[in-house]
């Protein structure tokens, strides 16, 4: 007689081994007077890493320059009753190997041989202004072969630059406010002419500004040409490379960019608009960051074909520039509904109140997202030419 059987079960399945958690080094402070700002914005990211995903080695750069590990406490990097954060001197100096065969941190201590700690994925360089946001440290990566989070040498050192910025941003036929760059060179050469040639081709009032600078540091509003020379002091007590710029009467409005992946269009974000109220000229450092005397709109209220011009106009800066990754687009809005390119950030700021996160959250990517996809970005570009 023919037995017929139910089919026995299927043994199970050998349980998945668990995906290998990639390295990322959370590199911030820095030499820049942006120092402070980095540790905020780094205390941010390495909060929102997902650590089933990421094995984090978060790595300060002190003011003078020394690389060494920092705990991975996230809450330390905050601003606390208007103190600002910074990288002490006393954790474990470590170098990154500018050798791509190795692509690791190596870690240095008096007296000892230098001993490898750990080959690392990717970096995410969380670094505002020069010796960090300006190629360098892009330079350093390169040559280490590790992929990094944002632009690569050019995009970061000629958006770092505001003349070199604008230079390239008018070539590309995008709409730029008039301009003087007083280099090092002329000053030294002729201050009296450097000051007659502004007075010449600008109107008051104008923004003084150090060329090579971010968050609203060293940059004086002139309102009458007597203060000139003072303005242009403080913004070489930043860097000896001056841009002065024509004050724009219109609304301040930023848009996020991201780089898509095979070629794509880059995306642009819902816009941001900044107001500035109380006792500030301008939307300077203490504004943005201290006394939360400005106020943002996100998105921001403006006409449907100002905002798509805006957005527009901010994918093709990105792009002109040769920015990957990220960047953040400022803009001037005139009354007449015109619009003006003012500046190319390609680490804007990632603190909880900075606008780039703020403007991708209204756009529907939450900031732990908003992380993974860069670090995914960077790992999918590689480094080397492109």
């Amino acid at each position: 007689m023919d037995e017929r059987r139910d089919p026995l079960p299927a043994a199970p399945a050998d349980p998945a081994p668990p995906a290998a958690r990639r390295r990322v080094a959370v590199v911030f402070g820095g030499r820049s007077t942006e120092h402070a700002v980095s540790c905020v914005s780094a205390g941010s990211v390495l909060a929102a890493l997902d650590r089933d995903a990421w094995d984090v080695v978060p790595v300060g750069i002190t003011p003078e320059g020394r690389w060494v590990l920092v705990a991975d406490e996230p809450e330390k990097l905050a601003i606390r009753g208007g103190a600002l954060p910074g990288v002490e001197e006393s954790g474990t100096g470590v170098v990154l190997a500018g050798d791509p065969t190795r692509r690791g941190l190596v870690v240095q201590e008096p007296g000892r041989v230098p001993a490898p700690l750990a080959e690392v994925d990717v970096v995410f360089p969380v670094l505002h202004g020069p010796y960090g946001e300006d190629g360098t440290l892009q330079g350093l990566l390169e040559l280490a072969g590790v992929p990094y989070v944002g632009s690569g040498v050019l995009a970061s050192a000629a958006s770092m630059d505001k003349g070199a910025m604008k230079a390239l941003l008018r070539d590309a036929g995008l709409p730029v406010g008039p301009y003087v760059v007083l280099t090092p060179r002329a000053w030294d050469r002729d201050a009296e002419a450097c000051l007659a040639r502004v007075r010449g081709e600008l109107a008051l009032p104008v923004f003084v500004k150090p060329c090579r600078g971010g968050s609203s540091l060293g940059i004086v509003k002139v309102t009458d040409w007597d203060d000139l020379p003072a303005a242009v002091a403080t913004a070489r007590s930043h860097d000896p490379r001056v841009i002065v710029e024509q004050g724009i009467a219109g609304r301040e409005v930023e848009c996020g960019v991201l780089d898509a992946p095979g070629g794509e269009r880059p995306r642009a974000s819902a816009l941001a608009e900044v107001r500035v109220t109380g006792d500030h000229a301008f939307y300077d450092f203490t504004a943005k960051y201290l006394d939360g005397s400005a106020e943002c709109d996100v998105p921001a209220d403006l006409p449907g074909e100002v905002a798509d011009r805006v957005r527009d106009l901010a994918v093709t800066a990105f792009e002109a520039m040769g920015c990957e990754g990220l960047a953040r687009v400022d803009f001037f809005v005139l009354d007449d509904g015109g619009v003006l390119v003012n500046e190319v950030n390609t680490m804007p700021g990632f603190t909880p109140t900075s606008m780039f996160p703020r403007m991708w959250a209204a756009s529907g990517v939450d900031y732990p997202e908003l992380v993974g996809l860069l670090l995914e970005d960077a790992l999918r570009r590689g480094t080397g030419l492109r």
